[in-house]
């Protein structure tokens, strides 16, 4: 009888264990996913096409770079900010220098502040979607086509952001350059 239930609570136990990480393993991609759903943290969104209306006001987009130690490149917006109509597709570019005597894979990561308009700042075509590689010395212009939803201007919670910040952080990739690992290139500028 006590064996038996020795084994009932080792079963449960490990069970209980089981469970935890499988917890563990699917939180990074569940909590992505939450993000990109909601927008939480400034998590932009992705998109196809630009909305067919556009709004007579005005949002001001700062655009801000940071590196992390050990790139070695200079990474660096061409404009600090600019002033888009919420729904008008725009295109800005930054720049990307390797000071480095070694090719280096870079990729980055973004965010927007206020967070809670990160769901009203969708992207269509950016830069932080693939790895950069650049060659020693070689520099690149690396562009981003995004737009500022209308309803940031209706929603209670948003209709009091007249500026956004668009902030990337350029990190060196660890693996080596791959044939996979595919630069973007400039696009034609969108107005």
């Amino acid at each position: 009888m006590a064996s038996r239930r020795n084994a009932v609570v080792v079963v449960l136990l490990l069970a209980v264990v089981a469970g935890m990480t499988g917890l563990v393993a699917a939180s990074v991609p569940l909590y992505r996913l939450f993000c990109a759903a909601t927008g939480y943290g400034g998590t932009t969104e992705r998109a196809s096409v630009s909305p067919a209306d556009i709004s007579k006001s005005y949002v001001t987009v700062r655009f801000d770079a940071e590196m992390a130690p050990g790139l070695g490149w200079d990474f660096a917006p061409l404009v600090k900010e600019v002033r888009v109509h919420p729904g008008q597709q725009q295109q800005v570019f930054f720049r990307a220098v390797n000071r480095t005597n070694e090719t280096v894979t870079g990729h980055a990561t973004y965010n927007v502040t206020p967070t809670k308009a990160g769901i009203y700042f969708d992207k269509m075509q950016c830069f932080c979607f693939t790895q950069q590689v650049l060659k020693p010395g070689e520099s690149r212009d690396m562009g981003v086509v995004f737009f500022v939803d209308p309803d940031i201007l209706t929603d209670p919670n948003t209709r009091d952001v007249r500026t956004i910040t668009l902030s990337y952080t350029m990190f060196r990739e660890a693996a080596s350059p791959s044939a996979e690992a595919t630069p973007s290139s400039p696009q034609p500028a969108v107005n």
